[in-house]
């Protein structure tokens, strides 16, 4: 049975683990480094939910706000535990907490290249918005 309950910073080799398997990209020496994902854990902007199964960390979403709008980040289940409703449900208990926070707007970002997120994100009835160009800045390579 799939448990959801808040990420712990005790999570974080498992959650490196979790993310390698997934093939998602991360950048354990710099925004993904152990000290920020803590510091963000005890952030007050921070929903960071992990779908465990017998102790074992099998999906997490990292969610944020900005007090109005909540993000919807770094989702992802283990392959050999896809197409179980895991995503589904992690993206459901992160806007239940935040409505709870009383923000009404869910978003999330998917690269051209992650067709499964997009077409799950369209299952959730999350709406494709086309016309926005997305920019960034970083300091550095890492973060």
């Amino acid at each position: 049975m799939i448990t959801i309950r808040e990420l712990k910073v005790e999570d974080y080799q498992a959650l490196c683990t979790l993310w390698e398997a997934a093939g998602l990209p991360f950048k354990p020496a710099g925004r993904d480094r152990e000290e920020r994902i803590a510091q963000e854990i005890n952030g007050p902007c921070s929903v960071f939910l992990a779908a465990e199964e017998d102790g074992e960390l099998v999906g997490v979403v990292l969610g944020t706000h900005d007090g109005r709008k909540g993000w919807i980040n770094r989702l992802a289940v283990l392959p050999s535990h896809r197409r179980e409703g895991i995503a589904t449900a992690l993206v459901n208990a992160a806007e239940e907490r935040f409505a709870a926070l009383g923000i009404g707007i869910f978003t999330c970002m998917i690269e051209d290249w992650n067709e499964s997120s997009m077409v799950l994100f369209d299952h959730l009835d999350y709406v494709r918005h086309d016309d926005i160009i997305y920019f960034s800045k970083r300091l550095y390579p890492d973060v």
